[in-house]
C-alpha cells in the first residue's frame, strides 16, 4: 500500500514552490526571483535544483511589512 501524507500550508516545516510564492504575494514568479535575488524577501532553500521557501518564513516577513532581509541595510529613509 502507497500512503502519501500531505502537510497542510499552515504547517511550520511547509515549502512553498514559486508560483505559491507568487500567489502569497500577487506578483509574477519572475517578480518573486527577482525580490530573492536582491534580498528584499526571505531567501529560498535550494534542494538540487529545486527552489523552495519557508512557509514560515514568508509569513513572518510578510506579517513585519516585507522589510529588506539584506544584512547591514536598514530600510529607514
Amino acid at each position: 500500500m502507497n500512503v502519501t501524507q500531505t502537510l497542510p500550508a499552515d504547517a511550520p516545516a511547509a515549502l512553498l514552490d514559486v508560483r505559491a510564492v507568487a500567489a502569497e504575494l500577487n506578483c509574477s514568479q519572475r517578480h518573486v526571483y527577482r525580490l530573492a535575488d536582491a534580498g528584499r524577501m526571505p531567501a529560498p532553500v535550494k534542494l538540487g535544483t529545486l527552489v523552495r521557501w519557508r512557509h514560515s518564513e514568508l509569513s513572518e516577513w510578510i506579517a513585519n511589512g516585507c522589510p529588506s532581509c539584506r544584512k547591514g541595510v536598514s530600510d529607514a529613509k
